[in-house]
């Protein structure tokens, strides 16, 4: 395989699965999104994917986050790249594993960074996106954004965050209407995390696409 993961197989007998990915944020590992697994639909498979890039103490990360002189943030977009190919190949790998019907990605921070990405690099790779609390990093667009997308959007973030700025998610519902991609965003009183109601309101978005 091409990446670590957990997964939990359906609770209830399916044949052919609908599969949801979930991709950590940054420093994080397989097993902090996980938590929700028990609470999720059981007739998901979920798959929790552990980042390529070891921080040490247990954490992983997708790509680089470095540092200026002046103290400003760059993302490493090489390893950010290379890290949406693995994603792909994954996501490949797992499907015909499991004979899966159609994929759900959920992406909290770097993970929803990139699952915004994957989806416009590898149109309809993915059926269903939900970002938690990160950004579309234009940087990671294709040329070229394919008009044939059918991939819809659930886009939540913390009013308070102090990692992403909740200007910067903002943006994702004003760039996805650009792309005419259906979407749905919501904000919640929260700082870097998943608030239960935030979890409650994108279980039921789940629910009503299976």
């Amino acid at each position: 395989m091409s990446l670590f993961y957990k997964v939990r197989p359906p609770k209830t007998e399916v044949e052919n699965p609908n599969l949801l990915l979930l991709l950590h944020g940054y420093g994080s590992n397989e097993e902090d999104l996980y938590s929700f697994a028990e609470e999720l639909p059981d007739e998901l498979l979920i798959v929790s994917a552990r980042a390529p890039y070891e921080m040490g103490y247990g954490g992983y990360a997708w790509y680089a986050i470095n540092f200026t002189a002046e103290n400003e943030k760059f993302s490493d977009l090489d390893q950010a790249r290379s890290s949406l190919k693995l994603i792909h190949d994954f996501i490949d790998e797992i499907q015909q594993k499991y004979s899966v019907n159609k994929t759900f990605i959920l992406g909290f921070s770097q993970g929803a960074i990139l699952s915004y990405a994957l989806s416009l690099n590898y149109p309809n790779k993915v059926a269903h996106v939900i970002a938690l609390s990160g950004y579309m990093n234009v940087d990671l667009f294709p040329k070229e954004i394919s008009t044939d997308i059918a991939t819809d959007y659930y886009v939540s973030h913390g009013s308070v965050d102090q990692v992403i700025p909740v200007s910067w998610a903002r943006k994702s519902p004003e760039l996805l209407t650009k792309l005419s991609l259906s979407h749905e965003y919501s904000e919640y009183p929260v700082g870097h995390g998943v608030a239960p109601q935030n979890f409650y309101s994108f279980k039921d978005w789940i629910e009503k696409r299976l």
